[in-house]
This record gives C-alpha cells, sequence and structure tokens, in this order.
C-alpha cells in the first residue's frame, strides 16, 4: 500500500466522557483559512452537510455516521442522562425505562436519521453510512441506551478509519493506470478533503506521485462553487505535488495540444451499469476526452455504487441556490431578471468512462452489477 501521507484529516470523531463529537474542516472557508469546526448536534450536522461546511461524497458519508451518533447521545441526555458513556456500559443505574419509552427513543431516532439523510440528495453515501447506522440500532434495540449510543460512535469511529484504507486501495489500484510523466486533468475536489484524509481521484494522484513525482496534475476551477480551485490546488500544494489551475472551458485546449494522458474524477452516486453522477461539467470533460482518445477514469469507493438503480436516468440531480451562479465574492456578475439553472451534478454516460477504479480493483462500467456485490 501506498507510503504517501497527505497532511489533512477532514472529519474525526474525538471522544469524551459523555461519548464526543464530531471535528471538520470548515471548506467553506479553504483557502482563505485552514480551520476546524466542532459539530455537537443533529441540526449542526444537517447544516454542515447542506452548506457545504463537510462535502465529497465519502466524507458526507462519514458526516452522516456522525450525525447519527450525535443525534443518539441527544436522545440519550433526554431519556436517561449518564455522566460516564463509557463507564460500566453493561449496567446503567439512569436507565430504569419502560418499553413505551425505549419505543420513543428508537422512533425518535429513526426520524432525525431520515432527517438528516435528505441533506444531500445525491449523495449516496450519505444514505448509505446512515443505512450501516441503522443496522446498528437494529442489532441494539435489546440493549441499554448508552450501549446504543456507544454502539453507534464506535461504528463511525470504524467507518471513518475504513475510509482512508480504502481510498489507500483506489490510489493504488488508481496508480498502475497512470503512465509516466503524465498530464492528468481532474475537476471538482476528490480528493482529502472529500474523504476522511487521502481522496479517491487525488488517491490515485497521491499513489502516482509516491512511485513518480514527474508526474503533473491540471484542476479545472469547477463552477461555480470553484471546488477545483479553492480545495483541490490548496491540498495539493500542501502536498508539494505540481499542479496547473485551468478554467472549465480549456480542457480541450491541453487535450488537443497532448499536455493531458489522463482523466480521473471522484463520484457522487454511480448506477448499476456505470453511469455516473459528479460535479456539474464532468460530463462535458468526457466527451472531450472521448473524442481526443484519452482515457477517462472515475475514482470512487463501493459505497458510492447504488445497484438499486439501473442507469444514471434514475439519479436526483439536486439542483443549488442561484447565487452560486450569480454572485462571486459577494458582487453580482450578471443582470438582474436573468433565469438561473443551478445544477450541481451532471451524469457522464457510461460509454464514455474506460474504467471505474474501486478498493477492489478497476472495472469497466459494465461488469458492476456482475462483480462487485453490495453487503
Amino acid at each position: 500500500m501506498s507510503e504517501f501521507h497527505s497532511k489533512i484529516k477532514t472529519i474525526e470523531w474525538h471522544k469524551t466522557n459523555q461519548g464526543g463529537y464530531s471535528v471538520m474542516v470548515d471548506q467553506t472557508k479553504i483557502p482563505y483559512a485552514y480551520e476546524k469546526v466542532e459539530i455537537k448536534t443533529l441540526n449542526s450536522m444537517y447544516d454542515a452537510i447542506k452548506t457545504m461546511i463537510v462535502r465529497g461524497a465519502p466524507a458526507i458519508g462519514i458526516a452522516g455516521a456522525h450525525g447519527c451518533a450525535l443525534f443518539a447521545l441527544e436522545l440519550l441526555s433526554k431519556y436517561a442522562p449518564t455522566e460516564d458513556l463509557w463507564q460500566n456500559n453493561k449496567t446503567s443505574a439512569n436507565e430504569n425505562l419502560d418499553e413505551n419509552q425505549k419505543k420513543s427513543f428508537f422512533e425518535e431516532l429513526e426520524e432525525g436519521l431520515n432527517y438528516l439523510n435528505s441533506s444531500r440528495p445525491t449523495a449516496v453515501n450519505l444514505s448509505w453510512a446512515i443505512g450501516e447506522q441503522k443496522k446498528v440500532i437494529e442489532n441494539s434495540k435489546t440493549l441499554t441506551l448508552k450501549e446504543v449510543c456507544a454502539n453507534l460512535i464506535n461504528n463511525a469511529i470504524r467507518l471513518e478509519n475504513e475510509d482512508i484504507e480504502i481510498n489507500k486501495k483506489i490510489g493504488d489500484h488508481g496508480a498502475t493506470i497512470i503512465p509516466k510523466g503524465a498530464g492528468i486533468l481532474t475537476h471538482c475536489n476528490a480528493g482529502a478533503l472529500a474523504t476522511v484524509a487521502y481522496g479517491t481521484a487525488l488517491g490515485v494522484v497521491r499513489s502516482a506521485f509516491a512511485k513518480d513525482n514527474t508526474i503533473q496534475v491540471y484542476a479545472d476551477e469547477t463552477r461555480p462553487r470553484g471546488q477545483g480551485a479553492k480545495i483541490t490546488t490548496f491540498e495539493l500544494v500542501q502536498d508539494g505535488i505540481p499542479t496547473t489551475l485551468i478554467t472549465d472551458g480549456m480542457c480541450s485546449y491541453f487535450m488537443r495540444n497532448k499536455m493531458i494522458d489522463v482523466v480521473v474524477v471522484g463520484a457522487d452516486r454511480i448506477a448499476a451499469n456505470g453511469d455516473t453522477a459528479n460535479k456539474i461539467g464532468t460530463s462535458t470533460v468526457a466527451i472531450a476526452a472521448k473524442y481526443y482518445n484519452i482515457p477517462f477514469y472515475v475514482a470512487a469507493p463501493k459505497s458510492t455504487i447504488d445497484l438499486t438503480i439501473e442507469s444514471g436516468n434514475d439519479i436526483i440531480i439536486e439542483l443549488r441556490d442561484e447565487e452560486e451562479v450569480t454572485m462571486v465574492n459577494g458582487k453580482r456578475i450578471c443582470a438582474e431578471g436573468v433565469k438561473i439553472i443551478n445544477p450541481s451534478f451532471d451524469v457522464t454516460d457510461n460509454a464514455l468512462i474506460a474504467g471505474i477504479i474501486t478498493e477492489d480493483g478497476i472495472f469497466k462500467p459494465q461488469e458492476l452489477k456482475s462483480k462487485l456485490h453490495k453487503d
């Protein structure tokens, strides 16, 4: 496995006697500041996901797992307050609850988790992680509420740690398709800041750079929120990886002039046939790459693959605030009264994708359904 270590840790659980809370990098402040915020309630986590304090499908998934644990702790303080969650978990003198009270706890918990799941509909990792936490809840219903909370926290930490290892495996598989000295184009940010600590598309870059420090990265700015300009360049510069920022409309120029050898992007949801939803503008890059015969790869964990939907036609595309398009640095850049449509994602057809890089290897889009199985 790659020996490259990113300096960035996007999200992590901070344990305390009372259970703990989530700590995450505030990505709305990058590149101007690198600050972390503490998230301690369900509503705060919903807002952090919705406003993109935390973003990137895998990181959103871990935020969702953390959010489940946070809400369980909130309910615990209501139904069975405790001074130390971790002491004597097998028994709890404070939990003399009748069946109706325990039923109410689990019903409220279910409602809160469903509310959290609505914060970003396109990123399937969110519903996947909440689903993993729901399994924990189902298996803990005979336990004390204190134990339920402890189990949710421990599972969130497990998912958090697994994300790093999964991304390193994705990076190492992906590095095998990067030519020596390659020019690599990426769109949006699928790096350490989109995951827990390593990255999917940028995980491939990191693993490739560990073997060959002559590679060059070209990062699309990624309008309208500029995640490529603000976030991708920030973390690659932090890690000392050579990076050139280009505007979204420049990709065909660099492809035609043979400066791009391969494209690697991330994903927010991948359908069973390999159609892939990613940040708006990704499909345009894939079409240009196809024309210039440049391989286009998607790097994503298996948790991003949604085998319950047959094609990209079934992927819900989130529409975001018009001001993301009309405003730059607090100033309006277009005429008042103009109509705005602001889809956050587009779908890249499977025919444009050379391969999907997962922790289990690299697969053709049409192989996903037969070779990958959800647990």
